[in-house]
C-alpha cells in the first residue's frame, strides 16, 4: 500500500515528503561518502514526481564528487544530510530514513549496497 512519509533536518529548514510502498527495511552503503556519514536510505528509488522538497535556497546545500553525478543534499545550517539524487537512477531520489517521521532506524533491517566497488 502508498503511503506518504515527512521528513526534515535536525532544524527544520529543509522538509520532504514522499510517497512510496510501507517502509519495512533500509539501505546502507559502503562506498566512501555513505560510510562517512553513517545514514540509512530508503531501499527504493523515488521519482522525483512522488518526491516534494521545500527549503529555501539559503539553506539547501548539495555536494558531489567524483564524476558529479549523483547530488547529494543537506541543510546548509544544521548540516544534517536528508536525500540525495542517485547516480544509477538520474531523476530518483532515495531519502535518509533517519529524518524521517515515526521511522526508527535502530530498529530496522536493512540491506548493504557495494558502492565502494563500482568504479
Amino acid at each position: 500500500m502508498i503511503r506518504q512519509y515527512e521528513g526534515s533536518c535536525h532544524c527544520g529548514a529543509v522538509r520532504f515528503t514522499f510517497e512510496v510502498e510501507g517502509i519495512t527495511k533500509g539501505l546502507r552503503c559502503n562506498c566512501s561518502l555513505c560510510s562517512r556519514k553513517g545514514a540509512m536510505m530508503t531501499t527504493e528509488t523515488i521519482p522525483l514526481s512522488q518526491f516534494k522538497i521545500e527549503a529555501s535556497k539559503d539553506y539547501l546545500g548539495l555536494y558531489q564528487f567524483g564524476a558529479k553525478t549523483a547530488k547529494h543534499y543537506f541543510c546548509k545550517q544544521c548540516g544534517i544530510y536528508t536525500f540525495h539524487e542517485t547516480a544509477r537512477a538520474p531523476g530518483h531520489m532515495r531519502a535518509n530514513l533517519g529524518c524521517v517521521a515515526g521511522i526508527d532506524t535502530f530498529e530496522l533491517p536493512f540491506d548493504v549496497f557495494d558502492g565502494k566497488h563500482l568504479l
